[in-house]
């Protein structure tokens, strides 16, 4: 089936630029607001949600769209968990910071959005590589090309990662893929916007 040469190749940084990073980058270039501030919570609301579905449906979902409910409670998500990973705080914070035109105001709130969907679209472009060049049907096959991606990537990973038992990670490769995004995105500049 497939090589650990073919798996590096489709996760070369500028592969992923140009199937991932570029797209998502542009959809939120694309979106322009009229101001960086709100002018209560639920224009905040209202805004996030939708800029959540647009660059949703533009980038993840091929045009397809989201109820508002999903789009607006993915959108907090999100702000709420990239506050609190950040700053310690909240969604109020967010919304404070959007209010008062801080901390970048509502621009950079919807850039968190956008990276946080280009986060996961990285993932799941990690997992498809994995997935189509690793024979499901071969544990040897497996093994071996999870073995060598360690061997070629390991001081990259997460210390979590046993770099000694690749088989534990040829069984479910999920964390080993995470472990490697949440690197690159440390290290490269996909993940970092001008």
């Amino acid at each position: 089936m497939g090589s650990l040469e073919a798996i590096l190749k489709q996760l070369d940084e500028r592969e992923i630029a140009r199937n991932i990073g570029i797209p998502h980058d542009e959809a939120r270039m694309a979106y322009a607001l009229k101001k960086n501030t709100v002018a209560d919570f639920n224009e905040f609301v209202r805004i996030i949600s939708d800029y959540y579905s647009y660059h949703f449906s533009k980038c993840v979902a091929g045009g397809a769209s989201l109820t508002s409910f999903e789009a607006q409670g993915r959108a907090k998500e999100i702000v709420e968990q990239r506050y609190h990973q950040s700053r310690g705080t909240n969604l109020q914070a967010a919304y404070n910071d959007a209010h008062e035109g801080t901390n970048g105001g509502l621009r950079a709130i919807l850039d968190m959005i956008a990276e946080q969907l280009k986060y996961e679209a990285v993932e799941r472009y990690t997992r498809k590589v994995f997935d189509d060049q690793i024979d499901p049907t071969s544990w040897e096959n497996r093994v071996d090309i999870i073995r060598q991606f360690i061997s070629r990537c390991g001081a990259e990973l997460a210390p979590s990662i046993d770099t000694s038992h690749p088989e534990r990670y040829a069984k479910d490769y999920t964390d080993l893929i995470k472990s490697y995004v949440k690197a690159l995105s440390q290290t490269s500049s996909i993940f970092r916007r001008l």
